[in-house]
């Protein structure tokens, strides 16, 4: 086909690209739903009217301009086999955001005596903040993506993230899905067979959608006839009618809250540059050359708009384009999944379907999301960093503890004396140095392993150099945070307990930098593996 030739907007493999990456979206809007409404008892209302709309309206402009993207380089190329770069909301941080972010500020907003229906509107302008704050650093790393990815590590980068995929992406919607042990266990256990197994059903449609319309079916079946799990009830239907995602100033009230969760914000919006990259050489690989920075570029407008327009969740390129190119997709897919979501947002199409949608059904989803991308991580690293990854798993489990506890507020002076009167002679009181190792635990966990994996390759100075930013973010709190709620502070504002165990960890740091830092000297302080 000759480059001036006018191309088709769809072909036959765009439908198949359509419902893979529409599922993918309502899979993620469902969970987030399901987790603020059935786990924090969040108002439905505030989550389909005024969450809902904003992002899905991100994805509709994302989808746009991926679309635009490439019709445009399959115009300049003079090809018709090029396929654009699916856009979509981003598990792993759309669902951190519900679990860590959105959930944990309302139920502290209503301990701090606001009512149900203000604490949910001061939440849901935190989670606005929250995007404008991951898409303006998303913006600024447009333009230094590849310096980022070289002074970090890849096993730092992707192990941060496995190891939040495997504790609290993975077992705490694990936890969810066996509350309703049949529905919830039968459809993982499809899920497992059409994604890991690559498994063959007796119909022609995608894997994903099939387990979720089975799930659902017999979810609402086993409640029909009295063989549900104890507590099954029919949906209660919130009235939906449209909503238009009108640009607002909700986001610079929320500003300010979003303090106290830099410390996930920020590794947040870190990894989709480095996982813009990533599907930017993948898409590469498969034929298609995409600038790298355009498709950065219009990942972190997208997460602005819905941030603007009342979103809360990013949107982020998937890492799935060749297996779109695969499908037969082009460019159409992108566009129909742009209109549906967002369009749908708009109408309550998506939030209608999103209500009938169980969490039994959801969560098993979110696992196998879990498992993929650990799994991802370790195939990406090389095997001797193994290790290391493994060791940053560790702070998660300190934060998953801390959430199932119910005690983040351990470390608070009023809890002084309780906490001393534990003291066995071994050290810190444990609480107190699970709740300190999880606040920061993303961040900790990319500076654990990148330190580690320095060691590793003998460059003793290299890791010292992590440990001493590890010290520097511990003195102001943005890791091993030990306010109650994690925040960030001054280090001459702390007193008694919180001083001693702030300067206790940033002594770690310092004390291991500093021995590193000898070893460093010594000639070849790590020798060269054996040829294999």
């Amino acid at each position: 086909m000759s480059a001036t030739a006018p191309r088709r907007w769809f072909v036959a493999g765009d439908l198949n690209g359509f419902f893979g990456l529409v599922v993918d979206n309502l899979s993620i809007l469902g969970f987030i739903a399901a987790a603020l409404i059935g786990i924090f008892g969040f108002p439905a209302e505030v989550v389909y009217t005024r969450m809902f709309p904003g992002t899905a309206f991100g994805v509709l402009v994302g989808n746009l301009i991926y679309t635009a993207m490439a019709r445009r380089l399959a115009a300049r190329s003079g090809r018709d086999d090029v396929t654009a770069m699916p856009l979509g909301l981003d598990a792993p941080t759309s669902i951190g955001m519900a679990l860590l972010v959105l959930g944990p500020a309302f139920v502290a907003y209503k301990q701090q005596g606001l009512d149900e229906q203000a604490a949910a509107i001061a939440t849901w302008h935190l989670g606005m903040a929250s995007l404008v704050v991951m898409g303006v650093l998303k913006f600024v790393l447009s333009f230094a993506g590849d310096a980022v990815t070289r002074l970090i590590p890849r096993a730092g980068l992707l192990g941060s993230i496995a190891g939040v995929a495997l504790v609290l992406m993975g077992f705490l919607p694990l936890v969810e899905t066996l509350r309703s042990p049949l529905v919830g266990f039968v459809t993982l256990g499809l899920l497992l067979y059409v994604l890991i197994a690559k498994g063959r059903l007796p119909v022609r449609l995608p894997g994903v959608f099939v387990a979720f319309v089975f799930g659902t079916v017999l979810y609402y079946g086993l409640g029909a006839l009295g063989l549900g799990a104890p507590g099954f009830h029919w949906p209660q239907a919130v009235p939906l009618s449209i909503v238009l995602p009108w640009p607002n100033l909700g986001f610079v009230e929320g500003l300010p809250a979003t303090v106290p969760y830099l410390p996930l914000l920020l590794p947040f919006g870190l990894l989709m540059v480095v996982g813009g990259i990533n599907v930017s050489e993948s898409a590469r690989a498969a034929g298609d050359d995409y600038r790298t920075r355009d498709i950065l570029l219009a990942e972190a407008f997208s997460t602005l708009v819905a941030g603007v327009c009342g979103g809360v969740a990013q949107t982020t390129p998937y890492i799935g384009q060749p297996a779109y190119k695969h499908m037969g997709a082009r460019s159409g897919y992108t566009l129909l999944t742009g209109l549906f979501v967002g369009l749908g947002g708009i109408l309550g199409i998506v939030s209608g379907l999103v209500q009938w949608l169980p969490l039994a059904v959801l969560a098993p989803i979110i696992v196998y999301v879990a498992l993929d991308i650990t799994t991802q991580a370790f195939q990406a690293t090389p095997s001797k960093h193994a290790t290391a990854m493994v060791f940053g798993f560790l702070p998660s489990v300190a934060y998953m503890l801390a959430i199932k506890t119910g005690n983040p507020g351990w470390i608070a002076p009023e809890h002084h004396a309780q906490l001393m009167s534990a003291l066995d002679g071994h050290g810190l009181p444990e609480l107190a140095v699970i709740v300190t190792l999880g606040n920061g635990f993303i961040m900790t966990s990319m500076i654990w392993t990148s330190a580690v994996a320095a060691m590793v390759d003998g460059r003793l100075r290299r890791a010292a150099a992590f440990l001493l930013a590890g010290a520097a973010l511990s003195l102001f709190g943005i890791i091993h945070s030990v306010h109650p709620q994690g925040g960030v502070y001054l280090p001459w504002a702390l007193e008694g307990l919180q001083r001693t165990i702030a300067w206790q960890f940033i002594g770690a740091y310092l004390g291991l930098a500093a021995l590193l830092l000898l070893l460093s000297f010594q000639r070849d302080p790590v020798p060269a593996p054996p040829p294999a």
